[in-house]
């Protein structure tokens, strides 16, 4: 079996373990193997803004990371939350970026995730125009768009 596949048979094994109504499928791309999981359930993984979610697939990295080929990784889903989470961020990215260019300022992204970070620095990379770093410590850590 693949390490996809057996990710979700743990996490499967888990959710049923702790009598949560929740069924993992596993989906594997080029970069990422997708873990979605649904069911009547799922709205605890999203609690705390997804806090569990990310839990969850902090815990799976931890243990079947270094299974996985280079460059690829996993992602935890309920019901395409992250899906539609990157799409708005995506946005979120492109607006700023349209900011930095016509006032010429800095654009201060509030607290975010690193992930949530990961994903505008990979909209905005290839800008030439612009530059993206992440600032501050810990969970106050926030991104900035700014002109090169």
């Amino acid at each position: 079996m693949s390490p996809c596949e057996n990710a979700a048979e743990f996490l499967q094994s888990v959710f049923d373990g702790a009598r949560l109504d929740l069924k993992v499928s596993a989906t594997e791309t080029s970069d990422s193997c997708i873990l979605n999981m649904e069911g009547e359930d799922s709205g605890f993984l999203l609690n705390e803004g997804g806090e569990f979610l990310d839990a969850v697939q902090h815990l799976t990295s931890q243990i079947f990371g270094r299974e996985m080929p280079e460059g690829k990784r996993f992602v935890c889903d309920v019901e395409d939350f992250r899906a539609t989470r990157e799409a708005e961020l995506a946005a979120m990215a492109k607006h700023a970026a349209a900011q930095v260019r016509k006032t010429g300022s800095v654009f201060l992204f509030g607290p975010m995730t690193a992930n949530e970070r990961r994903v505008i620095h990979t909209v905005l990379a290839a800008e030439p125009d612009l530059h993206t770093e992440s600032v501050g410590e810990g969970a106050a850590r926030r991104l900035r768009v700014s002109p090169k």
